[in-house]
């Protein structure tokens, strides 16, 4: 059977609950979504939760799934799950035409020890040479598994997120000062501590503070980010909203976005922010600079609170300054794919697959 005499049928496997929010899972969903809307016939396999760590039970459930496809399936399967099951892959390759999707490298999770990420380095790079192609969602993640994971650059394709166009955010109103926003989980590689100690140095301003994100990822970081909360006399200007089904009120309410990310496979919350005309303050972790442009807003070095507390006070004290990133910000966001679009990049890739 051609490929084009072949159904555009593609298998889906995505480890865990599609429905959590993230970044990545939010990615899953849109693309399924999407891609059934220009017509293909998209199957969600839903492959065990434990990755990118999973037990030797999931590891032979999972091989169980694919081995149950039928010979020759397009299958795309999410990262998160696929660079932790090298000799999965391996097995499959021959079988299957396999697509993993990455959105960012295992191996470069915050907070992980040495070891640890050696192992998955290795675990992802074996997995990545068993696959037909790769989908990556910014070109520094491309760039990245070509020199580092030593992924051919033809077998690479990148469909970043799409962002759906938003007013932009009138701004505070209640008289409490700038409110800045961070949209991320609780997890340490979004650094949400380094956040609250800049904005421990610049306590004498006037300003609210709205963390918007789980607390389930991670529950020890969290409740050490809700420790350093209290510790720092911040407790009554830091608000921790926990996981939003939307978070389009947030967004419209505040006046900076603000997010200590250490690493990024894109930005998702960073677009969506800039999208609204929010001025930027961030790091130059992974993606980031490839979105953030310097109109649209302020990166520092990852970890850098002295540098986060400089930009925040300056957006903070001069008015003209934040409405200059503002500016900035929604000339960036209007140029930003929507939904459809990404889809379109991705349904390309997999007819070259097919």
């Amino acid at each position: 059977m051609n490929a084009a005499s072949r159904e555009r049928r593609l298998v889906f496997a995505i480890p865990g609950d599609i429905d959590t929010r993230s970044g990545g899972y939010g990615y899953d969903r849109r693309m399924i979504e999407e891609l059934r809307a220009i017509g293909w016939t998209v199957e969600h396999l839903q492959l065990p939760g434990g990755f990118p760590e999973p037990s030797e039970s999931e590891l032979a459930e999972t091989a169980e799934k694919l081995a149950a496809l039928a010979d020759d399936s397009l299958v795309l399967i999410d990262g998160l799950a696929f660079g932790a099951m090298p000799a999965i892959a391996m097995e499959e390759a021959t079988r299957l035409r396999m697509i993993a999707l990455v959105h960012h490298p295992l191996a470069l999770e915050s907070g992980i020890p040495a070891g640890v990420a050696e192992r998955l380095r290795k675990s992802e790079m074996t997995a990545l040479g068993a696959a037909k192609g790769v989908v990556v969602t910014s070109p520094s993640t491309a760039r990245t598994l070509v020199s580092q994971f030593r992924v051919a650059p033809d077998l690479v394709r990148v469909a970043v997120p799409g962002t759906e166009q938003a007013k932009p955010a009138s701004g505070s109103t209640a008289g409490d000062g700038v409110i800045i926003l961070s949209v991320g989980s609780l997890t340490q590689r979004k650094d949400h501590a380094a956040l609250i100690s800049a904005l421990e140095r610049i306590s004498d301003r006037p300003w609210q503070c709205r963390i918007a994100g789980s607390d389930d990822m991670d529950r020890q970081c969290a409740a050490d980010l809700r420790r350093q909360i209290e510790a720092c006399g911040l407790s009554d200007r830091v608000t921790l909203t926990g996981a939003l089904d939307d978070v389009a009120v947030e967004y419209a309410q505040a006046d900076i976005f603000a997010l200590a990310s250490q690493y990024e496979g894109y930005g998702m919350a960073f677009a969506e922010a800039m999208v609204r005309g929010l001025p930027i303050v961030g790091c130059r972790g992974g993606a980031i600079p490839d979105l953030v442009t310097d109109e649209a807003g302020i990166l520092v070095e990852p970890g850098d609170i002295a540098g986060l507390a400089e930009a925040l006070a300056l957006l903070i004290d001069q008015p003209e300054t934040r409405q200059a990133y503002s500016a900035g910000a929604l000339a960036v966001g209007q140029q930003l794919p929507d939904w459809p679009a990404t889809a379109k990049v991705l349904s390309d890739f997999l007819e070259e697959m097919r």
